[in-house]
């Protein structure tokens, strides 16, 4: 069976990297060799990443990795696409590559058990088991599985917060069974590790995250409800992680609610009703101005990118990166 031809690959891994500064400049030449694009994460704590190119070329790039034998067991997600999910190669050092803002909190020594996606629904289906959605608001709207809490958080360093006020956690002993998940897993790696810093004697996480999940088993047996946000131009997946039917906010980056295009505060690239009122009329013109450079190149034919919208230029949001805290930023890493 023939692949369309852009294969994307996410990958993540906690792991000591001193070296993470120096490792930039040649990561970053390797795959722009090979004509990759995406964003890759690096940082003291580990590597996340989502990229996207020809086959053999995004296969070079993570074997180039592996051949580091710090990198040497990297795993990896694939999906295949018609379009390039992503139109720039970035390499960014970061001080976490999932941002819980939690001094101290290592998924390398503390992290929850992993369970994999054949033996999930008979842990969330325990009655005992108080199941927590570890994804941003805007994310848990298109999809989650069933009977899974939503924090309602905007970002993922929020979720501590949220933790400790939720009265669904229980606070005698901590001994409530805990089940997490995430996107790619790494948010949730990350979350069991602070459940347990916490002192949640049984906190368990999805093993490979909500994509492994739905990549593995089948929709007659799924618990899983609706689609999946993806960090890239999919914007989301269902089983078999075949894309999705929604659509992304060209300003702030996020999925449009249902009926948003029919709302007064929509404008294609410039707004719709959840960014609407977080931007100045300045920032609105200059979107304005960039979504009509952006459809005179698309009618001659010619690929037009333009500057990157970002956190200081849309009301608080970013295009989309790897899986992380909630605020996005190009389409990358692992979730």
């Amino acid at each position: 069976m023939s692949h369309p031809a852009y294969l994307t690959a996410a990958f993540y891994k906690f792991v000591d990297l001193p070296d993470y500064a120096e490792r930039k400049v040649p990561l970053l030449a390797f795959c722009e060799r090979r004509s990759v694009k995406g964003m890759i994460l690096l940082a003291r704590e580990g590597i996340n990443s989502t990229i996207a190119g020809m086959p053999d070329d995004v296969h070079a790039v993570l074997a180039y990795l592996r051949a580091d034998p710090l990198l040497a067991d990297l795993q990896h997600k694939e999906s295949y696409s018609k379009k390039a999910p992503f139109y720039r190669m970035k390499v960014r050092l970061k001080k976490e590559i999932v941002t819980l803002q939690v001094p101290g909190i290592s998924p390398t020594k503390m992290a929850g058990t992993y369970v994999k996606p054949e033996d999930w629904n008979a842990l969330i289906s325990d009655p005992d088991v108080v199941l927590v959605d570890t994804r941003n608001d805007y994310e848990v709207e298109l999809g989650t599985f069933a009977g899974a809490i939503d924090p309602g958080i905007k970002s993922f360093a929020q979720l501590p917060a949220w933790v400790a006020q939720s009265e669904r956690l229980g606070r005698s002993g901590k001994k409530t069974k805990v089940a997490m998940f995430c996107t790619g897993g790494i948010r949730c790696e990350k979350s069991t590790a602070y459940m347990r810093e916490q002192g949640y004697d049984e906190v368990y996480h999805l093993e490979g995250g909500i994509l492994k999940y739905l990549e593995t088993i089948p929709p007659e047996d799924s618990l899983w409800r609706g689609e999946c946000f993806v960090f890239d131009e999919r914007v989301s997946v269902g089983h078999g992680l075949h894309p999705g039917q929604h659509r992304l906010c060209r300003a702030c980056r996020v999925p449009l609610a249902e009926n948003a295009t029919e709302s007064a505060w929509y404008e294609r690239g410039v707004s719709c009703p959840r960014c609407y009122e977080t931007t100045s009329e300045a920032q609105k013109a200059s979107a304005r101005e960039r979504q009509k450079q952006w459809e005179f190149a698309k009618s001659k034919g010619i690929s037009h990118i333009g500057q990157t919208q970002n956190v200081n230029t849309l009301g608080g949001r970013s295009a989309p990166a790897p899986e992380r805290t909630g605020v996005h930023k190009l389409t990358s890493p692992a979730s």
